[in-house]
């Protein structure tokens, strides 16, 4: 595949609201997660929740849109002059040329949850002010991102579970290759809810300590919030290579995505979806498994699914340095494969590799060479993985422009 820039990018999650912040907290190896204090949630467990998401109501011309997920889609565009640069992109190229393409698993939905808790006692009727089709509907979150941005190019929400925020990487690419648009958001917003956490409750998912990905005393998930956003473009031909605000052009190289199909809740268990998105990505990137510096796991701290992805790993890597950073944020569902692209995009632009915060112990029977500490690190190119309920398998594969063109240079 032709590369495309990501030339802003900006994540907002338990460990701090853009990118300063999150690079400290992953630096520092300090998780975000806390005992769970969700409103009426009544469970032992550790949540990864953003403080001050409903300290501030989404714009007043958009006040249809309010709900939990669109003030924390909100307050993740504010950062780090996110937004600001969407609007360079818009003047550059007109409001039509610009997408928008977003992950969620769950939406609004708390806002139809609390609806449902002020029916009318006589005909059951939902209040007034519940709106359904710029809340809890999945299409909901572009077309508030698509307002609020003031664009007018195509907008898609992708809820494909757990690997949305990885998807709208391929969804974009594809619009911007056929010639559609010429930049795109791309990102992904999940916030806590009822739904989700009960949801997971009932399959026995959920830990009741702070989540252990990859450790041999690994007990279930920690279920995040996140908004997680990047502005793709492509490469500006007059320079081979633009240089976003930090004058180091950070580049998405390959998408693979697969569907094992092989269980509504469980990946398959030799990891054939994800091998096959992992090879995917490998093969659009035009790279060997042995470019690859860095992976960012998927890594939910489940026993099968971490046992799953560690065969896809070991069939393709030789070792290579890999961890999940869900110790840190938990499991944002529908925006961890954005918040994991910024993630490994930090990680190239200020060349270290994060921590695998939470584990302890690194299962010996899974064989990986799994980092336990963050350590600078020459890093060129990454992958990272994110896999969904139903099979659904997205890997990316993310890589520094200067050290990219080294490497091509040295065959």
């Amino acid at each position: 595949m032709n590369p495309l820039h990501l030339t802003h990018f900006t994540a907002t999650s338990c460990i701090g609201r853009g990118l300063a912040p999150t690079l400290q907290a992953l630096r520092e190896q300090r998780s975000g997660l806390a005992p769970c204090r969700f409103e009426r949630a009544d469970l032992v467990t550790w949540t990864g929740a953003v403080d001050g998401i409903d300290d501030e109501p989404v714009r007043a011309d958009l006040r249809e849109f309010d709900c939990r997920n669109h003030r924390l889609a909100q307050l993740g565009l504010t950062q780090d002059g996110f937004a600001e640069a969407v609007a360079a992109a818009r003047a550059r190229y007109g409001a039509t040329r610009v997408g928008v393409f977003v992950g969620t698993s769950t939406s609004g939905i708390l806002e139809t949850e609390q609806a449902y808790r002020q029916r009318d006692a006589q005909s059951g009727a939902l209040p007034a002010h519940f709106h359904y089709a710029q809340t809890h509907n999945c299409y909901a979150l572009a077309a508030f991102v698509r307002a609020y941005c003031a664009l007018q190019g195509p907008a898609v929400s992708i809820s494909s579970a757990c690997s949305s925020g990885a998807k709208v990487f391929g969804s974009a690419r594809r619009m911007i290759e056929a010639g559609l648009i010429d930049a795109a958001i791309v990102g992904g917003v999940d916030s806590l809810c009822l739904t989700t956490l009960y949801g997971f409750n009932s399959l026995e998912l959920l830990s009741r300590e702070p989540c252990r990905p990859f450790d041999v005393e690994r007990r279930g998930i920690s279920i995040g919030e996140a908004a997680a956003f990047a502005l793709l473009e492509r490469p500006q031909p007059t320079s081979g290579a633009r240089p976003d605000a930090h004058g180091d052009a950070i580049m998405l190289l390959g998408i693979g995505e697969s569907n094992d199909a092989h269980h509504m809740s469980s990946p398959h268990p030799e990891g054939l979806g994800a091998r096959l998105a992992i090879e995917g990505a490998l093969a659009g990137a035009g790279l060997l498994a042995s470019d690859i510096d860095y992976i960012n796991l998927h890594g939910t701290a489940t026993p099968g699914n971490d046992a799953a992805e560690s065969l896809a790993v070991n069939a393709l890597f030789d070792g290579t340095p890999c961890n999940s950073t869900k110790g840190a944020t938990g499991h944002t569902l529908g925006a961890a494969g954005a918040l994991e692209a910024v993630i490994c995009a930090l990680a190239l632009r200020h060349q270290f590799m994060p921590a695998g915060i939470g584990t302890q112990m690194p299962d010996p029977a899974l064989n990986l060479r799994y980092v336990l500490e963050s350590r600078d690190a020459p890093l060129r190119s990454v992958l990272s993985n994110s896999f969904g309920f139903g099979g659904t398998n997205c890997s990316l594969v993310l890589g520094r422009a200067d050290l990219i063109h080294e490497r091509s240079g040295e065959r």
